[in-house]
């Protein structure tokens, strides 16, 4: 968002960063100053921000805690924020269950927002073998808009959940079987919905060999309040109008354990999408033919048809990774996409040169291919950061 000045940069005169814990309490601080800047030619003013956040561990394994900000990149006066957290952790619930039940808040404020500045949530999980219960909610009111941090969407309700069952028959083949029944539910601040998302699993079995075959129903709805393109390109948009859709896709996938020397995943989902059609094909080979090397090739390829036009949208991509020792270890990230047409790389290398101290040399290199063909130059940048920890 230009308006809220995300792609320019605001320089750091300095900053200061403090970590560590003291007996059953862990404490992460943070200040920076920032010097002026011009920012979609408006003057930011040189500003101080901070971030704290202080956990208490009680009773075996929960723990209770508070988080606070002040400050604002932009300048904007009046910005704040302060939540608190506490979770409860037993894994003696009915005797041997594991049981997690947590609660948080927060309240953040700048001068310039009105509204609902509220978010707050729970959480109760039940994450056993044979089954397992899970509930989110999280409510995030219409002027959450956290200068240090961002609120992925606001004005909604968030309600998560499912049920699994996950047998272990007593079959040559099959170590165990998962079943779920779940999915993800957004409204507005009322109880009108906006979006939600079933899975409904009733195949996914791991073979005794590690090995995996999954079979995924998708029922899922959405209401844009507004168009927006789905794909764009320099040569084409296809957009998808405001409305109320509701659709059910398809997932099958089947992997192959990663014990293997060759090891990879294969994923076809197909179904409605939107007031249209879409078919998804995912696959990933993994390579580790030594135990200090691996490589992992992956790709995707989107074909949908829609009212508003038809589009073929892949992703490929490569990762190698190579670690002579402990100590050292130097991985490579490349990747494409025909919708961007850009073609990236990052390259990072990890020395590990004190018990207490670590060197970072990172190198991204990007090109951009042009209706022409060409790959021409977008951009380079090399990192360096050495970090040492001292221990009193």
């Amino acid at each position: 968002n230009p308006e809220e000045g995300e792609s320019a940069k605001i320089p750091i005169i300095a900053g200061t960063k403090l970590n560590g814990r003291i007996g059953n309490t862990s404490l992460g601080a943070l200040v920076m100053r920032t010097d002026q800047a011009s920012v979609d030619s408006l003057g930011v003013p040189a500003t101080t921000m901070g971030a704290v956040r202080i956990r208490q561990d009680v009773l075996d394994d929960s723990s209770v805690g508070l988080i606070a900000t002040f400050g604002d990149p932009l300048g904007r006066s009046g910005s704040r924020m302060a939540g608190v957290d506490a979770t409860y952790r037993t894994s003696e619930f009915l005797g041997d269950k594991s049981l997690l039940v947590g609660i948080w808040g927060m309240r953040s404020d700048r001068d310039d927002l009105a509204g609902d500045k509220n978010a707050y949530g729970f959480r109760i999980d039940y994450p056993n073998d044979l089954i397992g219960v899970a509930l989110t909610s999280i409510t995030i009111g219409d002027a959450v808009q956290p200068s240090l941090g961002f609120a992925p969407r606001t004005g909604v309700r968030v309600w998560e959940g499912g049920v699994d069952f996950n047998p272990r028959p007593s079959w040559k083949l099959v170590r165990q079987m998962f079943h779920e029944i779940g999915g993800v539910l957004y409204t507005d601040l009322g109880t009108r919905w906006e979006s939600y998302e079933v899975k409904i699993n009733p195949l996914d079995w791991q073979l005794e060999s590690g090995d995996r075959i999954t079979f995924k129903i998708l029922p899922q709805g959405d209401k844009p309040p507004e168009d927006f393109d789905v794909f764009e390109s320099p040569s084409q948009i296809v957009t998808i109008g405001a409305g109320t859709y509701q659709w059910t896709r398809y997932s099958m996938v089947a992997g192959l354990a990663e014990k293997r020397i060759l090891s990879g995943e294969v994923g076809y989902e197909f179904g409605r999408f939107y007031d249209g059609h879409l078919k998804t094909l995912e696959a990933t080979l993994a390579l580790r033919p030594w135990s200090i090397v691996s490589l992992e090739f992956s790709g995707e390829r989107n074909h949908a048809d829609l009212p508003g036009g038809s589009f073929t949208q892949y992703l490929y991509s490569i990762r190698a990774e190579v670690k002579p020792s402990a100590d050292l270890q130097v991985s490579s990230f490349l990747q494409y996409d025909n919708e961007s047409r850009s073609f990236g790389t990052n390259t990072r290398l990890r020395w590990t040169f004190n018990p207490l101290g670590d060197l970072f040399v990172v190198f991204n290199h990007n090109m951009v291919r042009n209706l022409g063909d060409r790959f021409t130059f977008d951009s380079n940048q090399l990192l360096v950061k050495a970090q040492y920890a001292y221990r009193l």
